[in-house]
C-alpha cells in the first residue's frame, strides 16, 4: 500500500516593497546626516596664508614648514568644528602633562592681586639665548587648564621659560582682593606679569602668545603703547575675534549654533562672578548694586553680563563704549614686531566676517602673517589618524615652530635688518649689489 506524504510549506508573508524602501530611506537619511554633521566630505588642505612678499616672511615659511603643509584632523570627527570645540571645551587635551611651576603674586594699584605661574625651561634653547614666553589664556582660563599645560610642557622641552597669566578671578582657590575681575580687554595684569619678567630676567627676550580672549589682550597690550614691544621678538594670537562690537551681533545668531555657545559661556561667566560675590557685591564695592546681581541671575548671554556687570569695572558708560575701548582692532595696527594670527574657518565662535580684520592687516603690514585653516574649531586643532587624537595638537606645533624660526632669524639676520625695521630690506639688497 502506497502512502503519499504531503509536504507542508510555510510561506512567510511578503513584506510590502514600500516598507523596504522606507528602511533604505531611513538608513540613507542617517548616513546623510552623519556625513553632513561630521563634514566628512570636506577636503584637507594647507592653511590659507595671507602675507607680504618679504625676506623675513619667506624665511619664516621655509623654516616653519608646518604652516605650508596640510593640516589633517582625525578622520571620523576632526572635520567638525563643533566636535573639535566640544572636545577642547570638555577635555582640553588628551593625556595632558603636569608641568611644575611656581605661582607668583603681584599687588596692583587698585588693591587687586594678579597671579601668574612661572615654568623654567627643561632644555637649552636652540639659539643659546634666554627666551621667555608670556602667555595669556582664553576667557576665564588659567595655567591649570589642560590645553595650557600641554603647550607649556611642549615649550619647556624646546628651551623656553613660560609665564602664564591666571585671569583675575578665574582660579577657584584664589580670592579677589578688590571688587574687580578680568574683562575682555584689560591689560593691567598682563602688563604687570611682563614687567616682572623683564625686571627679574634682564637678559631675556620675550615671545608673546595669546589664546582666544587672551589673543585680544596681548595684541591690545602691544599696540596701545609701543614701549610694550621692547625686547619682544614676536607675537602669536590664536582664535581671537578682534572686535567685540562686531562679534556681539553674530553671537545672537543661531547660525553655527552660536547663540547656544553664547548661552554656555554666559553660564560659565555667571559661575565665576558668583563665586566672588562677596568681593564684587559686598560692602567694599561702590560700582555694583543689588539690582546688578538680580540681572546677573537672569542673564542668558555674554552681552547681558557685559552690560550689567563687566563694563562697570572700568567705568564704561555703555556696552558699545566697553566693546570699542577693549577690542584690539583699534590697536593691532601699531604692532611692528613679527605677528602671526591664526584662525580656523570652522570656528563656531568666530564668525567669518570678523576674519576680514586679520586678512586686511596682513595685506597692509609686512610684519603680519595670517593663517586660516579649514578645520580646527575653537582652540581644537587636534591631529590623529582615525578616531583618537594625539596629545600634541597642530596649534602647539605651529606656535613653537614659528617662534623657533623667529629666534633663528634673530640670530642670523643681516645687520641692516634690525628688529621692527623690516622695511630696510631694500637697503640690504642695495648693499649686496
Amino acid at each position: 500500500m502506497n502512502t503519499h506524504e504531503s509536504e507542508v510549506y510555510t510561506v512567510a508573508p511578503e513584506m510590502p516593497a514600500m516598507f523596504d524602501g522606507m528602511k533604505l530611506a531611513a538608513v540613507a537619511t542617517v548616513l546623510y546626516v552623519i556625513v553632513r554633521c561630521l563634514n566628512l566630505k570636506s577636503p584637507t588642505a594647507p592653511p590659507d596664508l595671507t602675507y607680504q612678499d618679504t625676506t623675513l616672511n619667506h624665511f619664516l615659511l621655509k623654516s616653519c614648514p608646518i604652516l605650508t603643509k596640510e593640516y589633517i584632523p582625525p578622520l571620523l570627527w576632526g572635520k567638525s568644528g563643533h566636535l573639535q570645540t566640544a572636545l577642547y571645551g570638555k577635555l582640553g587635551r588628551v593625556s595632558s602633562p603636569h608641568p611644575f611651576g611656581l605661582r607668583k603674586y603681584l599687588p596692583m594699584q587698585d588693591g587687586a592681586t594678579a597671579t601668574f605661574d612661572l615654568f623654567e625651561p627643561l632644555a637649552d634653547h636652540q639659539s643659546g639665548e634666554d627666551v621667555t614666553m608670556v602667555i595669556c589664556p582664553g576667557i576665564g582660563n588659567h595655567s591649570e587648564k589642560h590645553y595650557i599645560r600641554t603647550f607649556v610642557d611642549h615649550s619647556q622641552k624646546q628651551g623656553y621659560r613660560c609665564a602664564v597669566l591666571n585671569h583675575l578671578g578665574a582660579l577657584p582657590n584664589i580670592e579677589l582682593t578688590s571688587p574687580r575681575m578680568f574683562t575682555y580687554g584689560c591689560t593691567w595684569e598682563f602688563a604687570a606679569m611682563v614687567g616682572f619678567i623683564k625686571k627679574t630676567y634682564p637678559q631675556t627676550k620675550l615671545i608673546v602668545v595669546g589664546f582666544s580672549l587672551g589673543g585680544n589682550i596681548v595684541c591690545k597690550f602691544l599696540g596701545e603703547n609701543r614701549t610694550n614691544q621692547e625686547r619682544v621678538l614676536c607675537c602669536v594670537s590664536v582664535c581671537q575675534g578682534y572686535s567685540a562690537l562686531r562679534a556681539q551681533e553674530t553671537f545672537l545668531q543661531w547660525d553655527q549654533c552660536r547663540r547656544f555657545y553664547n548661552f554656555l559661556m554666559a553660564d560659565n561667566m555667571k559661575k565665576i562672578i558668583l563665586s566672588h560675590r562677596s568681593a564684587l557685591f559686598g560692602v567694599g564695592s561702590t560700582k555694583m548694586v543689588d539690582a546688578d546681581l538680580s540681572r546677573l541671575y537672569t542673564a542668558t548671554s555674554l552681552m547681558q553680563i557685559d552690560d550689567n556687570i563687566m563694563r562697570k569695572f572700568h567705568g564704561h558708560n555703555s556696552l558699545k563704549e566697553y566693546y570699542e575701548k577693549e577690542s584690539c582692532v583699534h590697536f593691532i595696527h601699531n604692532i611692528n614686531v613679527p605677528l602671526l594670527l591664526v584662525n580656523s574657518a570652522d570656528d563656531p565662535l568666530v564668525h567669518n566676517t570678523l576674519l576680514t580684520i586679520p586678512r586686511t592687516l596682513a595685506e597692509k603690514k609686512e610684519n603680519v602673517i595670517f593663517a586660516l585653516t579649514l578645520h580646527g574649531g575653537h582652540l581644537g586643532f587636534f591631529e590623529g589618524a582615525v578616531l583618537f587624537p594625539q596629545p600634541l595638537t597642530w596649534m602647539d606645533k605651529v606656535i613653537v615652530g614659528y617662534v623657533n624660526a623667529i629666534c633663528q632669524w634673530e640670530k642670523q639676520k643681516p645687520p641692516c635688518l634690525s628688529q621692527g625695521a623690516h622695511s630696510n630690506e631694500t637697503k640690504c639688497q642695495d648693499s649686496k649689489s
